[in-house]
């Protein structure tokens, strides 16, 4: 098989995964707390990503590993997965499916702006319009302008800060991230690791730790797997198989998009108008920004 048809299957698989996301977050979260599903998906995403060390030889590079490296390991276990994934689930515990998930899509946009002070970059006046066409459609599905009068058409509000936050909470790991010149999975492991570690912290001080029952802990599992483990390795040898980046990379915009329907096929939520309308507004805004970029 051609390179280039390896790179599509792996990338039609890894988006097919993360298009799962948003209905899996709110089935599992019908039968455990954000912080409970986090404890479980984050220790199912660590064995999956040993495995994979294992199967690629290279655990040995763990075992390589400076003090100093350690410790930035679990600086960024502590961004991601633990503070991203405990604000994203909390949001989807408060908002409905497509308002979580499609306000957390705006996390290229919100990379662009911390770049400017973290990584001195310029920005352009095309940049900043197409940065507030994707504000308008935050707007968008943060009120649902088509449900004015309906006391549940609003988004919460909790929520929707929450569900924004999470999405700079994932540009700053961006950030950090691709400051570190490390083996990929492998540090990914380690974040994993440490992301497990601060959860069961987290879940043991919460005062009601309790065993959850089999569907909670088949979904942390499903969650562990296909969210946080499996689909990244997935999306690199996307990447590594591609001959450009860009060929991949624009896939991922189906994700939202094939992520509504679903969403409304699995756990029945009537899709507004509002909703649509702010994704693709956001999503204009991403694709104008990534054309500059480019």
């Amino acid at each position: 098989m051609k390179p280039q048809k390896k790179a599509y299957l792996f990338a039609f698989a890894a988006i097919a995964c993360w298009s799962t996301i948003g209905s899996a977050f709110k089935i599992s979260l019908r039968y455990l707390e954000p912080m409970e599903l986090l404890l479980i998906s984050s220790l199912v995403a660590s064995l999956v990503l040993f495995t994979i060390l294992l199967v690629q030889g290279k655990v040995g590079l763990l075992g390589s590993l400076s003090f100093r490296e350690v410790l930035w390991s679990a600086f960024l276990g502590f961004i991601n997965p633990f503070l991203y994934y405990a604000v994203l689930l909390k949001a989807y515990d408060l908002l409905r499916a497509q308002e979580a998930g499609t306000l957390n899509y705006i996390w290229p946009l919100v990379l662009v702006l911390l770049s400017i002070p973290m990584l001195k970059q310029k920005i352009s006046f095309v940049s900043i319009a197409a940065i507030a066409i994707s504000f308008v459609g935050i707007i968008v599905i943060s009120i649902h302008p088509d449900r004015v009068g309906d006391p549940d058409g609003a988004g919460h509000p909790v929520g929707v800060v929450l569900a924004i936050g999470s999405a700079v909470l994932w540009a700053l790991y961006w950030i950090f991230n691709v400051r570190d010149k490390r083996e990929a999975v492998s540090k990914l492991f380690l974040n994993f690791c440490f992301g497990f570690l601060y959860s069961l912290i987290a879940v043991i001080f919460s005062g009601s730790p309790h065993l959850p029952g089999w569907q909670g802990v088949a979904a942390g599992c499903y969650v562990g797997l296909f969210e946080m483990g499996i689909t990244f390795v997935l999306w690199l040898y996307a990447l590594k198989y591609s001959s450009t980046t860009a060929k991949v990379s624009n896939l991922i915009y189906l994700s939202p998009f094939i992520s509504l329907i679903l969403i409304h096929f699995t756990i029945g939520e009537t899709i507004m108008p509002s909703t649509v309308i702010g994704l693709l507004l956001i999503v204009t805004g991403i694709i104008v920004q990534q054309y500059l970029k480019r």
